[in-house]
């Protein structure tokens, strides 16, 4: 028997977690930086 499957998810999981966390943060930061545009008061600052 070998123990290849069980290798091949354990490098699957070590690669994919981490890409996963990665992209929802990517994300969760892009509408985090929408989001304060949207209420920054600063933005109009210096205009007349």
């Amino acid at each position: 028997m070998t123990h290849l499957p069980y290798i091949v998810a354990a490098y699957a999981l070590a690669i994919g977690l981490p890409l996963a966390f990665s992209i929802e943060a990517l994300v969760r930061v892009r509408s985090a930086k929408r989001r304060l545009q949207a209420i920054d008061v600063r933005r109009d600052r210096g205009r007349v």
